[in-house]
This record gives C-alpha cells, structure tokens and sequence, in this order.
C-alpha cells in the first residue's frame, strides 16, 4: 500500500526533489563519458577501439545486476539499497576520476555499473510505494522522468563542458558531490523502510544464474560490433549466457521464492512495458550516440560545442516528460504511448534529414524538437504502465526487470545500428569517410522511427482494464485503460 497518505506533501516533496537527483545522476552517467573518450583515451594509453570499454564496462555490469538490485529492493529495503547504491556512485566516480590506467578506470565503471543497477529500480520502487497510484505517483513518474529522460541529452552537454574546461577525471568527479549530498539526504527526507512481519528467503541460485546470464549477454551484445561476431570471447559469452539464462527459468520454476516471481507477467502491463522499455532505449536510446559520432566525426565539433548542440532535444525531451504526464490523465496510458511513439517516429524521420555531410545544425533542430517531445512522453507513460497493477512488495523486481528490458534494449540497439552505420566505411578516410558515416547514420535514424512506428503498435496490445487497482483517485481514463494484475 503506498505511503503517500501518511507522509506529508512538503517531506513528499522534498523526497521527490532526492529521487529525481539521482535519477539525473544516473542517466548523466550513461552519455557524459562519450566526448572525453578520445582525451581518456590519449591520457590513459587506449588503443583505438578499446576506448569504447570505459562505456562497455558500464553497459554490462548495470545490464547484469538489475534484477538482482531490484529484489534486493524489495527483500533488503529500498531506501537501504538506495543509499547503498549513492555510496558505491561516490567511491567508483572518485576512483575513476583518480584512475592513471586503463584497467583502474574500467574497473571504476564496472561499479559505477553495479551502483547503476542497484539505484534505478530502488528509485522506482519508492516512488510506486511512497506515490500514491494515480495522479500522485503520474505526477511523481513525471519529475522523475525529466530528469532522467534529459540527463540522457544533458550528459553529453556536461560531458563537453567539463571535458573542454577541465579535462576527463571532471566526467567522474562531478558525481563524488552529488552522491554525497544525495546519501545524507535521503536518510533525512525519504520514509524509513516498514519492518518486515514475514521471513522472506534470498534466491541466491536464481540471482547468480540471471546476473551471470545478463552480464555475459550484454558483454556479447557490446563487444560483437568491436571486436567481430565470430571472435572467441563472444561466441563463449553467448553460449555461457544461453546457458546461464536457461538454468534460471529452471531455477525459477521451482524455487518456492523465486527471484523473479513468472506471475507477474500475468499482468499484461507490465509484460508490454518490459518490451517497451527494451524498443525505448534500442531506438530513442540510442541516437544521442549516432548524433555525437555525426557532428564531432563528420561535422568536426568540438567536445564544448557538441555538448551545447544537446541542449535543443533536452529541453524538449522534459517538456515532453511533462506533457506524458498529463496525457496519461486525460487519455490513459495506453493511448499515451502510442501517440508518444507517434510523434517520436515523425519527428526521428524529419531529424534523418539533418544526417547529411553537407547539412547544418539548423536542419536537425525541427527532428530534434519533434523527437524529443516524443522521446519525453514515452519515457513518462511507459514508466507508469510498468507499476500499474503490481504489489507494493514487488515493485522492485518488477522495474528491475523493467529496467533489464531497458539496457538490453540499449546494447542491442547499439551493436545492431553500428553495424549498420559502418557498412560502408571500410577502407575510406577523409571527405569520402565522412561522407559514408553520415550515409549510414541516414539509414540508422530512418530505422530507429520504424523502431518507434512498430512501438506504437505494442503499446496498442496495452488491453483496458476489468479492474481499478489504481484506487478511487484514479482518472476516469486510467481505470479504464490500467491492467488487470491478475
């Protein structure tokens, strides 16, 4: 049962005011690396492609660890595991920042990784446990989604600043404050975690097989592109996962407390939304990156100068964080998200546009803008239609498979559109090398909008509901259009 009603409006305010902090911590951490890479890189001694680890190691360790973080959320307590994640930020920002050598800053990563997984389903869970369901908790999912949805543009544009006036380590180091105002702060605002009147086991045989499988998954799915498909690193990452994967649903199966309870996909909510999330991050994910390798590697920008190019869509995105929140009231989530994904396909074929050698920034503000609201309205509504319908007490697990369905999405999306992107490129340099990348990258945004067309019509699947789970303070369109749980 949410806490909302036995909590003030000003300490709810002020806890949202914390969640959302470290959401855009969070979301800065997945992009802000990406312009320093080539003076990390130069620094450190990294070789050509082995740059691309700094993110990698990230990508793969937060990809591993979610559905643990999120029952560990639930079993251990959320704000527990919300602070614990703030002070792992802290400790591996402030190594990587001191880091003189490939291996310690990588290794800085991977727990800044492990740090990323345990946060963003503990922020979930207590936002869907503390925020009343309906408009109060739309209302919460909607702060919290601008600012993660623009920390995703926003990391880039801190990322060129810090980078150009204050070289690399500034990337980390910018975290090592901000996890440490966030810890005392959310012992102080955020509710205490309920005791709990029942033993609840750990599955510690599901949780090792699922983090096995999903960290050698994603470490398959990202270093496929770099290092070649047929390499021996990856064709054992793949089969050591299959294998992995296939003992937890086993596992699962027969464990009396499973880590992840198969029931709750019984609720077709959260089911959609897990491929939502995965379809999100696999096409709006991933264009800040094609747009960062389009104007520093064909256009020639500057790390400070790509940074501010990002400011355009993160205003845009949270205006559209904002706007997903009131739609939800007035149409229901379903019809929310398939107009986000609407309007995002539109938009992303009017941003193709602007991926021309020849073309200036100008020509890519109207897709950015139309884009980005789209990008902002998903990012809200899917949010809420994944704790529609799910016990408090599961809240956790249930966004940590969410958010599993959200990286996943984002390294696939990646390894596929690079491959796509460098067809093409092979052998050339200069004028004819630029001239493929931007071709490519035409091609890559032209299909991430068929990647939002074809979102558009799995949100449809999203079926009204026979049920009001939501309570009486729900809008007329969210009991009609929210999930039956059971």
């Amino acid at each position: 049962m949410s806490s909302s009603t036995s909590t003030s409006p000003r300490q709810l305010r002020w806890t949202l005011a914390v969640l959302a902090l470290a959401q855009l911590m969070y979301a800065l951490d997945l992009n802000i690396v990406f312009v320093a890479l080539p003076e990390i890189g130069s620094e450190l001694g990294f070789p050509g492609q082995t740059q691309q680890l700094v993110v990698s190691a990230y990508v793969v360790f937060a990809g591993g660890f979610l559905l643990f973080g999120g029952r560990a959320a639930d079993l251990l307590g959320r704000r527990r595991i919300f602070v614990i994640a703030l002070a792992l930020y802290a400790v591996s920002s402030l190594a990587g920042g001191l880091a003189d050598t490939p291996e310690l800053i990588i290794a800085a990563r991977a727990v800044q990784g492990i740090g990323g997984a345990l946060l963003l389903p503990a922020t979930l869970a207590l936002i869907n446990t503390v925020f009343e369901e309906g408009p109060s908790r739309n209302r919460a999912l909607a702060v919290w989604g601008g600012a993660g949805a623009s920390g995703l543009t926003i990391g880039a544009l801190l990322g060129g600043v810090l980078t150009e006036n204050f070289g690399w380590p500034s990337v980390f180091f910018v975290n090592v404050p901000l996890a440490g105002l966030l810890v005392p702060a959310a012992l102080f605002v955020i509710p205490g975690d309920p005791e709990r009147r029942e033993r609840r086991s750990f599955d510690l045989p599901g949780a090792l097989s699922v983090t096995i499988g999903s960290t050698l998954l994603v470490f398959a799915l990202v270093q496929g592109p770099e290092t070649g498909w047929g390499g021996t690193p990856v064709l054992t990452a793949l089969g050591t996962a299959a294998v992995a994967l296939a003992l937890f649903v086993v596992i699962e199966k027969r464990s009396a407390d499973p880590l992840l309870p198969f029931r709750l996909f019984r609720n077709r909510s959260l089911g959609i939304s897990v491929s939502i999330t995965f379809l999100y991050m696999a096409t709006f994910g991933v264009l800040p990156y094609f747009l960062t390798v389009l104007l520093q590697n064909v256009h020639g920008y500057s790390p400070l100068r790509t940074g501010l190019a990002f400011l355009i869509p993160s205003v845009a995105i949270a205006i559209g964080t904002q706007l997903g929140e009131r739609a939800v009231g007035r149409l229901g989530t379903r019809n929310t998200l398939a107009a986000g994904f609407a309007v995002g396909a539109v938009g992303t074929a009017v941003l193709a546009l602007g991926f021309d050698e020849s073309a200036g920034y100008g020509l890519l503000v109207p897709g950015l803008i139309v884009s980005g609201v789209g990008q902002g309205i998903v990012w809200t509504a899917m949010w809420i239609a994944a704790a529609t319908g799910t016990a408090p007490g599961e809240q956790g697990v249930a966004n940590g498979a969410a958010s599993t369905g959200l990286n996943i999405g984002n390294a696939i999306g990646l390894a596929v559109f690079t491959a796509v992107a460098d067809h093409g490129t092979e052998g050339k340099t200069g004028e004819a090398l630029r001239a493929a990348t931007a071709h490519g990258e035409f091609l890559v945004v032209l299909l991430t909008a068929a990647g939002m067309a074809a979102g558009l019509l799995l949100a449809l699947g999203l079926r009204r509901r026979s049920g009001s789970p939501a309570g009486p303070s729900a809008t007329a369109p969210e009991r009609e259009e929210a999930v039956t749980a059971r």
